[in-house]
């Protein structure tokens, strides 16, 4: 298998990249800001109905607010790693063989073998390469031919690598 491609210059990729990248980080906050709502929500009807006093009733609702501002928290990361990232868009290539996963970027480069990948995810635009437990690098399907997307996701499904969504 040989694969390249080139990535245009374009000033929303790093934007989508970063998304890409830091939603995968960032979703535990979301789950905890659920957990905190609907906690501090039941824990503010009950003291309510208790009539316990304004003490109790304000503590349940710090936890609201707090849960509303954790899932707020990766949303904005996420608008602001786009928003930073912009001014980074330089032409780049990717060369991908059956060893390794080769990555250029303006005049920096480097490269993930694929023995050290540990897992794919799969997501509408791109595929996130994991080195260990941390999302290394991503993989464009968009600026892949058809022909070059399928015989990669052939190639990850026979390594056991692709994870989908």
């Amino acid at each position: 298998m040989h694969i390249r491609f080139d990535v245009p210059a374009d000033p929303g990729y790093p934007g989508r990249v970063a998304a890409a990248l830091s939603s995968v980080r960032l979703r535990k906050y979301g789950y905890i800001g659920v957990s905190l709502v609907v906690v501090g929500a039941i824990g503010f009807a009950v003291s309510r109905g208790l009539a316990r006093g304004e003490q109790i009733s304000s503590l349940w609702m710090a936890i609201v607010v707090g849960g509303l501002l954790s899932m707020l928290y990766s949303p904005w990361v996420r608008w602001r790693a786009r928003r930073r990232s912009s001014r980074y868009a330089v032409e780049g290539a990717y060369d991908i063989t059956d060893d390794n996963i080769m990555m250029r970027s303006g005049s920096v480069s480097g490269g993930i073998a694929w023995d050290g990948v540990d897992q794919v995810r799969d997501t509408p635009e791109f595929w996130i390469v994991y080195v260990g437990r941390v999302p290394a690098t991503v993989i464009p399907r968009g600026l892949m031919s058809a022909e070059d997307a399928e015989t990669l996701r052939a190639y990850m499904a026979e390594r056991g690598l692709l994870q989908l969504r």
